[in-house]
């Protein structure tokens, strides 16, 4: 959680040096006088949600519509086939054409990350080639999870290792426990922040303490961190991460490159402010309601959100409500 306001807010001169302080090239900023990344991942990624018709197809119509609506806001990139995206329910042949569909659509100055991740390591390696010619910039690689007693550090190192060996694109590791029941360990991610390939990591577990470590002990490598969600969005930022991937701008994106922007000028006191007002709507299309929660969301703010794919179930109405004053509490309808 962030801190109150009233409580930081003798620490924002200080907060805001800090940052100005600490090395540009390892917060996602340009820097003249530094060799800066090899691929700049500063700024706000949504992980589209899958527009589904009601006969639970995948509607590219629709897809390609939210991509209209979203072209005016000053996104970093997207990411498809993520969690928010229902990987996990898409064939094969439906992960490539959203792939093709999205990145026909979006402009080459922002970049398209795309989740790749399987169980196995050669079933990722085949789908990240795949993902790769069919427009990805970025593969974002979950943690296989089933044999998750058998997940060690090593072993996790030895996976990605080889698909960052074999990738012809750059690689996002990407660790969420509320899914996956699997933290990706931290000794392996400093591990793996040393290979050429491997260019960040998207963590969604919250842990601030974490990050700042990732941050910190990944200093001297072409390394960024993205948070994972928006509720710690700030925290990240003031501790050296260089976006953010989050959920919540399928349907608040322009209010998070605000708060994006805020952070990187230093304007710490109003990016507090407007983290407040997320926390709680955040939290709502995530852990409470989750991607029924999130598609019903954005059909408030002008996006077609649709139906999941089963066995995901549709909000009650009294969820439905529940959503609704969420948004409202905080002044967002």
């Amino acid at each position: 959680a962030v801190l109150s306001t009233r409580l930081l807010s003798p620490f924002w001169p200080t907060l805001a040096a800090l940052c100005r302080a600490a090395p540009r090239q390892h917060r996602g900023f340009s820097s003249p006088s530094g060799p800066g990344h090899s691929l700049n991942l500063g700024g706000i990624f949504p992980p589209l949600a899958t527009p589904f018709s009601p006969t639970q197809e995948v509607d590219y119509a629709q897809l390609e519509g939210n991509l209209r609506r979203y072209a005016s806001i000053p996104f970093r990139g997207l990411v498809v086939l993520g969690s928010n995206g229902e990987y996990p329910y898409l064939a094969p042949r439906e992960r490539l054409e959203v792939v093709s569909c999205v990145r026909r659509a979006l402009p080459r100055d922002r970049l398209l990350l795309a989740g790749s991740g399987c169980e196995s390591t050669q079933a990722t390696i085949e789908l990240t080639v795949s993902m790769a010619e069919a427009g990805a910039d970025v593969a974002l690689v979950v943690t296989p999870c089933y044999y998750r007693g058998g997940m060690t550090s090593a072993a996790l190192v030895q996976h990605y290792t080889e698909i960052a060996d074999a990738s012809p694109i750059p690689v996002v590791l990407y660790s969420v426990p509320a899914n996956t029941g699997l933290d990706l360990p931290l000794e392996a991610v400093l591990t793996l922040a040393q290979h050429p390939n491997i260019v960040g990591i998207k963590d969604s577990g919250g842990d601030i303490t974490r990050m700042g470590l990732m941050v910190h002990k990944t200093r001297q490598e072409d390394f960024q961190v993205l948070a994972g969600s928006a509720g710690f969005l700030l925290a990240s930022y003031a501790l050296g991460a260089s976006g953010g991937v989050c959920a919540l701008a399928n349907v608040l994106g322009a209010p998070l490159c605000q708060l994006d922007r805020l952070c990187r000028e230093g304007h710490w006191q109003e990016a507090c402010t407007l983290q407040h007002r997320l926390i709680e709507p955040n939290t709502a299309v995530t852990r409470r309601f989750g991607v029924p929660g999130l598609k019903k969301a954005m059909e408030w703010f002008g996006y077609y959100g649709g139906p999941c794919r089963a066995p995901l179930a549709p909000l009650s109405p009294t969820q439905v409500e529940e959503l609704r004053g969420t948004f409202s509490t905080n002044g967002w309808l």
